[in-house]
Parts: C-alpha cells; sequence; structure tokens
C-alpha cells in the first residue's frame, strides 16, 4: 500500500496527467508524468502516484494482481520520485503475463525515459 499523502484519488487529477503530461512508454506499462504548478516560495508537494488498469488487462483476479505488483514496485521507489510531480501508470494488456521483474524493469525504464523527455 501506498502512503497516503502519495496517493493520486481525484479524476480531475488524473485526467489533467495523461491529457497534459509528459508520456513515455514500453511494451507494459505508459507512464505520465505532471508537473504540478507551485508558486516560486512554497515547497512542491509529495509526489503522488495513480494507477490504470483496464479490463482489457484481464478479469478482476488479474487485474488486481498488476495493480498489487505495481504499488509495490513504486514504493520501493518512492524516495527517487521527484517533489511535486504527479504520475499515472497505465498498464498494457501484456502486463497480465509479466512477471513481477519484467514490470519493475519497464517501470525503471519508462521513468528513466519521461526524465530524459524533460531536458
Amino acid at each position: 500500500m501506498l502512503p497516503a499523502v502519495h496517493r493520486l484519488r481525484r479524476a480531475d487529477d488524473f485526467l489533467r496527467a495523461v491529457r497534459s503530461g509528459r508520456r513515455a512508454g514500453t511494451r507494459l506499462l505508459v507512464v505520465h508524468v505532471l508537473d504540478r504548478a507551485t508558486s516560486a516560495d512554497s515547497v512542491p508537494g509529495p509526489a503522488q502516484i495513480g494507477f490504470v488498469v483496464s479490463k482489457g488487462v484481464g478479469t478482476a483476479v488479474v487485474r488486481s494482481t498488476v495493480k498489487r505488483r505495481l504499488r509495490h514496485l513504486v514504493r520501493a521507489r518512492l524516495p527517487q520520485l521527484p517533489a511535486g510531480r504527479v504520475f499515472v501508470i497505465r498498464a498494457n494488456p501484456p502486463a497480465a503475463r509479466a512477471g513481477y521483474t519484467e514490470l519493475g524493469a519497464d517501470l525503471d525504464r519508462c521513468l528513466a525515459k519521461v526524465e530524459d523527455g524533460r531536458r
């Protein structure tokens, strides 16, 4: 489980990140990142993360398994995620058959791609 402060819950936050943010993808995942606008003198809030696992990925049991794996993988990477950003991680259908290690490698690849795209 992700700490409450890091959970993305509001539908409009998901939409804003998906429509306006940067995106990087692999065969298994797509990561959308949006920088939250902050005033010059305020400290950015913690990174917030949301997950999208559609019915195309599989049955409810499979979708839940993919979400649990992704939450666990992201939780281990929270210290490296920059503050003040919104991340939406979308699982593609092949993620249903992917192992834990393969999901982790693709997540790292997506996060690195989206950061490289910023420069």
